[in-house]
């Protein structure tokens, strides 16, 4: 397929230079999803990689299975799959680090930051313990604000699944932090 054939699905452009249109409606959301993920620093390559993919398997994209957004976070989910090893290290080196005092600011802001940054290892410890499948849903939902039918898009997952892996997950995370003070 060349960059200058007519789009063969609606919604998703095939040309380069018409698809550019998907990057700058997508771009920032899927990005902050990724750095979410597995921080800023890889988040650039596993965007762009993202778009690279979508365009070279853009002839495959049925919009009757749901949207370009949902189906960019499906790929985007994948691509981190990949990058899991990284992932499960990042997080046991978070759970591992000691939180540096705040900053001094307004008191709200500081209450708030102390309590993060306190909770931070245990979640890091609770997020890497958990099955990646789990992982991916409670990350989609939280990171990338996804509803549950965006989730079970780009996850390729039955719905009902979702709310199971998500219901099951919080459990998980809820019996990790137990007894951390807020």
């Amino acid at each position: 397929m060349t960059d200058t054939e007519p789009e063969s699905h609606a919604g998703l452009p095939q040309d380069a230079e018409r698809f550019t249109d998907v990057y700058d409606r997508h771009f920032d959301v899927i990005y902050g999803y990724v750095a979410g993920r597995l921080g800023a620093q890889t988040a650039d390559d596993v965007a762009a990689e993202t778009f690279t993919t979508a365009f070279r398997y853009r002839a495959r994209f049925d919009p009757a299975r749901g949207s370009v957004r949902a189906w960019l976070f499906g790929i985007a989910t994948n691509l981190v799959a990949r990058h899991q090893r990284a992932e499960a290290r990042h997080y046991r080196a978070l759970a591992r680090t000691v939180a540096e005092p705040p900053a001094a600011s307004h008191e709200s802001r500081v209450v708030t930051a102390v309590a993060a940054q306190r909770l931070q290892p245990q979640l890091a410890a609770a997020l890497a313990a958990l099955p990646a499948r789990e992982r991916d849903v409670v990350l989609l939902a939280a990171l990338a604000d996804l509803s549950h039918a965006e989730i079970a898009q780009a996850l390729g997952i039955a719905y009902g699944t979702v709310g199971s892996r998500l219901s099951r997950a919080r459990a998980k995370l809820r019996a990790a932090l137990e007894g951390t003070e807020r």
